[in-house]
């Protein structure tokens, strides 16, 4: 087992990112009013942008570096190869946080074993009406109806690009690039609007993922109909030097509906599916007033994510695992803030699971429990490596 830094227990110290984050963020994050969500988002990325585009610099790689000793955690026994990518460990940050890739080149200094920017669609687009990102902070969910607001691919790989980011396969961290169809494009000519942006952005990323389940594009839930996404996959994969596909489903989906995703996965050499993204249901909470518009949750339009999906996601994921067959690799997403939900998700069938409400509820330290917590896992049940412990259905001890 790898050794823990000198600071693997410092997530709350004074100087430490996690201690810094639960003093000045703690309070805000407590609370549904006060500092807009998407405000508090956009300036953090502002300020994440910058380090990356820097981090070579003095002061900079120097702040980065005790970033690092503090949240990562090496154990060889978290490394896994899926699909021709090499995961240092199996947590990643989800799509939806990164949208335009400003911080691609420093998310392994935050602990993540990969990083998922995106969604990007071919068209720049505005997204909807703001407010459109609230804090549930009492459930540690969100409420949020983006619509894939973000620069366009043109300018994600130009964003990319100034990083000077190493070739895939020579990085810290596996980058994993996750698409999305333009608004204004028709689901007819969805599958062009999708080769566009992967032909262009494919030299930059280790994986590609077809987001087809955001319910925040009218109609793109659609494309998660068997014919729809084989004709658009066969679309993708006839491109030159097309990355590992995968596909991201939705929580709302009927059993049967799972089912054939996961056979077409197989038929069509998918390299995965990641599930969950969120969910159209309000999971119990329909009553719930939102104090920044006065409307019920049933009410408000948008995709509910955090702990209220935990169950919900565990349920598709066991469901996926049973249809796929041991052998196609599934990224657990939703709900996960937690050591023993992410060893849940495991032991059900993720080979790797993601991380977005969860850790900006909880803060950076989560990464680092999490992987402390997995190699207490291991140890406590006599698995040789992770492995091991993908779908073995074991309880957390």
């Amino acid at each position: 087992m790898g050794q823990p830094s000198p600071m693997a227990s410092g997530a709350s110290g004074p100087m430490s990112a996690g201690g810094f984050y639960q003093r000045w963020l703690g309070p805000v994050l407590a609370n549904d009013e006060g500092v807009d969500a998407e405000q508090l988002s956009r300036t953090a990325l502002t300020a994440l942008g910058q380090a990356s585009l820097r981090r070579s610099w003095p002061g900079i790689s120097t702040v980065l570096d005790g970033v690092s000793s503090e949240l990562q955690r090496r154990d060889l026994r978290l490394e896994q190869v899926l699909f021709g990518c090499r995961f240092s460990n199996p947590v990643g940050l989800a799509a939806g946080f990164d949208k335009n890739g400003v911080a691609a080149g420093i998310w392994d200094r935050f602990g993540f074993g990969f990083a998922e920017v995106g969604t990007v669609t071919w068209h720049a687009q505005p997204g909807n009406p703001r407010p459109r990102l609230f804090r549930l902070a009492q459930e540690q969910a969100a409420l949020n109806r983006m619509g894939f607001n973000n620069d366009g691919a043109e300018a994600m790989l130009r964003t990319l690009e100034r990083q000077a980011l190493p070739p895939p396969g020579q990085r810290p961290a596996v980058l994993g690039i996750n698409l999305g169809k333009s608004k204004i494009t028709s689901l007819e000519l969805a599958p062009d609007d999708y080769a566009s942006s992967l032909e262009l952005l494919a030299p930059m990323a280790d994986y590609a993922v077809i987001n087809v389940s955001s319910p925040n594009t009218p109609g793109l839930r659609d494309l998660q109909d068997s014919a729809q996404l084989r004709r658009l996959v066969e679309r993708l994969r006839r491109l030159q030097a097309c990355p590992p596909l995968l596909v991201k489903i939705a929580p709302d989906l009927e059993d049967d509906a799972i089912d054939a995703i996961a056979r077409l996965a197989y038929e069509e050499g998918l390299a995965g599916i990641i599930a969950v993204n969120t969910s159209l249901d309000r999971l119990g909470l329909g009553d719930r007033v939102m104090p920044q518009t006065g409307q019920t949750l049933a009410e408000e339009a948008g995709g509910l994510s955090g702990a209220p999906l935990r169950y919900r996601a565990l349920e598709v994921m066991r469901r996926l695992r049973a249809s796929a067959g041991p052998s196609l690799p599934l990224i657990g997403v939703g709900g996960i803030d937690s050591p023993e939900v992410a060893w849940e998700r495991i032991t059900a069938g993720a080979s790797l699971i993601q991380l977005y409400t969860g850790w900006i509820f909880q803060g950076p330290a989560l990464v680092s429990r999490i992987l402390e917590g997995l190699s207490l896992q291991l140890d406590r049940h006599g698995f040789r490596n992770l492995t091991d412990a993908v779908g073995s259905g074991v309880p957390w001890q």
